[in-house]
């Protein structure tokens, strides 16, 4: 049991509390913080390199050295990935699309070792392929050829790959062609535990294996340090960061973005979508009125299910019928930096966007996965009988959604030294 003060002590106890509240008091009340913002925040134009986002666990000098021997990372000097600059139209609507989970929002610290993790061919057993090997920056992170090198001399992978920009405006949130994962996060160590891709399979000892190699590389256990607070590499903790990568890849600088910025009006019904864009040409305007007007408007409603201004696949969208009774309802990637492109669909079976429009014009097929909106009032495939004229429009409308600043950004270059 504790003693009481006696008389002396508690007339010096009451003094201090005494002045102590008088010194807390005098001072000005602090606001309450911020909260902090989700990923999609519309901000002031913000400077790459200036550091944002939550701040990282202090790291040694010898761990400052093991990162700067492999890696162009200022860790005091972060890229911008939490705090994107986005144009106006990328509205409450569009932050409302966004399938971030709550306990993932991007931070710069999280993202920057995402980039390393998605540059980093020592993640595959050959040390030959990392993630950019298949999703390449200036092909708008989807590989030129119609299937990626695998790990081994002939091996490639069974899918074309993916364009990545704008997977957060995904709504359903599930990856793959084939959407088998249900998030950007199940999806991200995928390809790495893959035997074709890089490698990693249960016969190469799967997920402990990659571990294990990755305890040996000293920047790793230095950067899960920094992000995480301890140097522990789990499955989850990779996960986590290149979700937090991939999802900060938003693209909204093409020359479509630009014009439309100028004619966005959030208080017409269709915000504006149907009024000609400023800066692009008459075919191209021709193109985006055929691809975003309905029907009764003079269009083919492309916008349907390629929503605008982020150009991701609607939640709510089925089949295109490539194949004759086709069950699978594959999904598409934004239609963002689609002119840049050389394979086009889950197995790159088109080659040029012609061709792709070439399918929607004549060459859908019916099936179980057809989407409705491919039907015609019989229930058979559309047959939209487009002209040459149209179908050039349509294909200068889709190049108009390359985004030249997002393909060259540094902060989705590759980080490595060596």
């Amino acid at each position: 049991m504790q003693s009481r003060p006696t008389a002396p002590s508690r007339i010096l106890m009451a003094l201090v509390i005494f002045a102590t509240h008088h010194v807390v008091s005098a001072q000005p009340a602090r606001p309450p913080a911020p909260p902090r913002p989700g990923p999609l925040v519309l901000t002031a134009p913000t400077v790459p390199g200036v550091a944002t986002g939550v701040s990282a666990a202090p790291l040694s000098a010898s761990a400052h050295a093991s990162i700067s021997e492999y890696l162009a990372l200022d860790l005091n000097n972060l890229f911008s990935y939490a705090r994107p600059s986005l144009p106006v139209h990328y509205d409450a609507a569009v932050t409302r699309a966004d399938n971030t989970p709550p306990d993932n929002r991007i931070t710069d610290p999280g993202a920057t070792l995402g980039r390393v993790l998605f540059n980093d061919k020592r993640l595959s057993t050959t040390n030959t392929v990392a993630c950019a090997s298949c999703h390449q920056q200036a092909s708008g992170f989807t590989d030129p050829a119609r299937l990626s090198a695998g790990v081994a001399p002939g091996i490639t992978t069974t899918a074309h790959s993916m364009r990545l920009g704008n997977i957060s405006y995904y709504n359903p949130g599930s990856m793959f062609w084939d959407k088998r994962a249900a998030s950007v996060e199940q999806q991200a160590t995928q390809p790495i535990l893959n035997a074709n891709e890089m490698g990693f399979d249960a016969s190469h000892g799967g997920i402990t294996m990659l571990i294990a190699k990755m305890q040996t590389l000293p920047y790793y256990p230095a950067l899960f340090q920094w992000v995480y607070g301890t140097p522990a590499i789990t499955e989850a903790r990779i996960q986590r960061a290149l979700a937090q990568y991939e999802r900060s890849m938003i693209s909204a600088g093409s020359r479509w973005d630009s014009g439309y910025a100028t004619v966005y009006n959030p208080q017409l019904p269709d915000k504006g979508l149907s009024l000609d864009v400023p800066g692009l040409t008459a075919q191209e305007n021709h193109g985006r009125r055929l691809f975003l007007l309905p029907p009764q408007q003079g269009g083919e409603a492309c916008g349907s299910c390629h929503r605008p201004p982020t150009f991701a696949l609607g939640g709510n969208a089925r089949g295109n019928g490539l194949d004759v009774g086709e069950t699978t309802v594959f999904k598409s990637p934004s239609l963002k930096n689609v002119g840049v492109g050389k394979a086009f669909m889950h197995d790159g079976r088109f080659a040029s966007l012609e061709q792709v429009v070439d399918h929607y014009d004549h060459g859908v097929k019916d099936g179980p996965a057809l989407d409705n909106r491919l039907k015609g009032r019989n229930g058979l495939p559309r047959i939209l009988n487009l002209t040459p004229v149209e179908k050039a429009a349509l294909v200068a409308f889709m190049k108009t959604l390359t985004d030249t600043a997002f393909l060259a950004d540094p902060r989705f270059s590759d980080p490595f030294k060596k």
